[in-house]
């Protein structure tokens, strides 16, 4: 997928400069370790702890991508303390950010570790949302009972990371077609939209079906091991 944009629409970002820059190894539980350069800023948008991780050959998937050959692989992951941290069956936040790990350290590239909890609802609220999910209503749903927004993520810092660092053009690795539209719109060229796999289980089914059938998200649930 590549989304092409007038330049009239591309809204400027405020620059974000490099703050610290740490090596940091990996391990995952399923044994998989990769090492990170960690990245924090200055100067983002909205002012939150937000991380770019550089995983494998990044410097010189910057290098290609400047030559005009393929542009780094990226994937802008938001947190989910469920998923990631305890293992969370209910959504694929987990599963995701391992393979996300592994795909960009093959590849070279940057993955973003995004704050915003539950779509930008925070973590308290999120877990509101699923207690009116067991009664029930889908995700979206959910958030928008509780007077929030479907979802409320904006991806103005995750431009920012990126162009402090120099990736202007990615591979975005997401099933999420508005990061793309989002991330062209604030002046950074999405390459290339690459799917994830299909992290499905029998707590989430009816998650990935709705992020299916009402965002538009690309997800095959037929091809699901």
């Amino acid at each position: 997928m590549t989304l092409t944009l007038g330049a009239d629409l591309v809204s400027p970002v405020p620059a974000a400069a490099v703050r610290t820059r740490v090596t940091v190894p990996l391990r995952f539980p399923d044994g998989y370790a990769t090492t990170a350069e960690v990245v924090t800023f200055d100067g983002l948008a909205d002012g939150r702890e937000h991380l770019l991780l550089g995983l494998g050959d990044w410097r010189g998937a910057l290098a290609r991508s400047a030559a005009g050959s393929e542009a780094p692989l990226v994937r802008p992951h938001s947190e989910c303390l469920t998923g990631d941290v305890f293992g969370s069956e209910r959504c694929d936040c987990g599963p995701q950010l391992r393979e996300a790990a592994e795909r960009i350290t093959g590849a070279g590239g940057f993955l973003l570790y995004l704050r915003q909890e539950g779509r930008g609802i925070g973590l308290y609220a999120k877990l509101d949302a699923y207690a009116l999910q067991d009664a029930g209503l889908d995700t979206y749903e959910a958030n928008v009972a509780l007077g929030r927004g479907e979802d409320e993520r904006d991806y103005t810092v995750a431009a920012q990371m990126l162009q402090a660092v120099g990736a202007d053009r990615i591979r975005l690795l997401s099933n999420n077609p508005d990061k793309a539209v989002q991330l062209e719109l604030l002046g950074v060229e999405v390459t290339e939209q690459v799917p994830t796999g299909v992290h499905l289980s029998p707590a989430n089914a009816r998650y990935l079906a709705v992020k299916r059938d009402h965002t538009a998200h690309t997800l095959d649930l037929s091809l699901a091991g």
